[in-house]
């Protein structure tokens, strides 16, 4: 009741007080950075290994687990999330707010290189994406028939529907995640080894043997 009573009795400086918060607000809002994609959330690091052929378990021990265990010696990092599921490993790096990511980024894929060398043969590189604004997706696409086979739908997913969006301006479409990849698992008998006295490098340097690429020649 007071602030009433003051301004009914002083109209003069009311009006004044109320036209310097309107001049101030008009150059605050004159002053104000404007930024089209401003930084939102915290800055991520996403990580995608795939792997055809292994269970979410081998996934978790043969190349989850090394990812972890090297990416805690990145500099400005938070914590590692991770997921393990059928054929992937999926990654999230979250680093402490002011962390430069560029930096960050280069030493995510230092770190990437080192923790392959401890991982299966033919562990292929992992898909590695910095999360920003313009890195969000803004539609998915899911593939789905009663007839063909997971592999088939991986297939055209990424040689006939990927390079269409591929090639529009301003559009990146990402390869096509949770198909089937084309892998050949090879299960060793370990009594048909000892029978015949072959270790087990010596039949996997006898599938190398075998498995040659050579051009057909004019």
């Amino acid at each position: 009741m007071r602030f009433v009573l003051l301004a009914l009795s002083r109209p003069l400086t009311v009006v004044i007080a109320l036209i310097a918060v309107a001049l101030a607000s008009v150059l605050a809002l004159q002053r104000m950075p404007v930024d089209i994609f401003p930084q939102v959330g915290d800055p991520v690091i996403y990580v995608s290994q795939p792997y055809g052929g292994m269970d979410p378990q081998q996934m978790e021990g043969y190349l989850t687990y090394y990812y972890e265990y090297h990416f805690l010696y990145i500099t400005g990092i938070d914590h590692v999330e991770s997921r393990s599921i059928p054929g992937q490993a999926l990654l999230k790096l979250v680093f402490h707010q002011g962390t430069d990511m560029a930096s960050a980024m280069g030493e995510t894929m230092g770190y990437v290189t080192r923790a392959r060398a401890f991982m299966p043969a033919g562990t292929v590189p992992p898909f590695i994406t910095r999360f920003d604004t313009g890195s969000v997706a803004i539609a998915q696409l899911i593939f789905s028939s009663p007839s063909r086979t997971q592999g088939d739908l991986q297939d055209i997913a990424l040689n006939r529907v990927r390079p269409l969006f591929a090639t529009l301006e301003g559009v990146s479409a990402p390869p096509p995640f949770g198909g089937a990849q084309r892998t050949i698992v090879i299960t060793l008998n370990p009594d048909k080894l000892q029978q015949y006295c072959i270790s087990p490098e010596e039949a996997i340097a006898a599938i190398n043997r075998g498995t040659v690429i050579q051009p057909a020649g004019d």
